[in-house]
């Protein structure tokens, strides 16, 4: 496996099995909410930086896909002692949208054949977008909600 670039990532894509209304009570679509979030050790933190682009992806059976986009807010930080390991934990700035982009059109749109976290479901977390990949979710998106200028 080929170590990324920073050059290689639109985005970071964050991993949560936990639905946003879970992990921020009383989080409203277009509301935005700093929120902690665990992610693996690996090389990958070493490239996170507060401001670049990320987007909250929901895992599992029940509306999996993209729920809000915003910014990485903190450099990512090695928490107490776990005899299991390393945890790390790394503060994002997120939107929650009122139309979530599913997983299914995600599958169905071309664009998105080598997004790894199509590829690889259980892969590393944080996960990331191509920015070609990342201009494309954009497409699909509702445009009221994918300004640009709104992440």
């Amino acid at each position: 496996m080929t170590r990324l670039s920073t050059a290689e990532i639109g985005c970071w894509l964050i991993k949560s099995r936990t639905p946003p209304s879970q992990l921020a009570v009383g989080w409203l679509p277009g509301q935005r909410r700093t929120l902690s979030r665990c992610l693996r050790p690996s090389y990958r933190l070493e490239l996170m930086r507060p401001g670049q682009p990320c987007l909250l992806w929901l895992s599992g059976q029940q509306s999996p896909g993209i729920h809000a986009l915003g910014t990485i807010a903190s450099n990512p930080q090695t928490r107490g002692p776990d005899p299991t390991g390393p945890e790390v934990e790394v503060r994002v700035d997120l939107r929650l949208l009122a139309s979530p982009v599913p997983r299914s059109a995600l599958l169905a749109d071309p664009s998105f054949a080598a997004a790894e976290v199509l590829r690889i479901p259980a892969g590393s977390n944080p996960s990331y977008l191509r920015p070609d990949e990342l201009e494309a979710l954009e497409e699909l998106g509702d445009p009221n909600e994918w300004d640009a200028g709104d992440w």
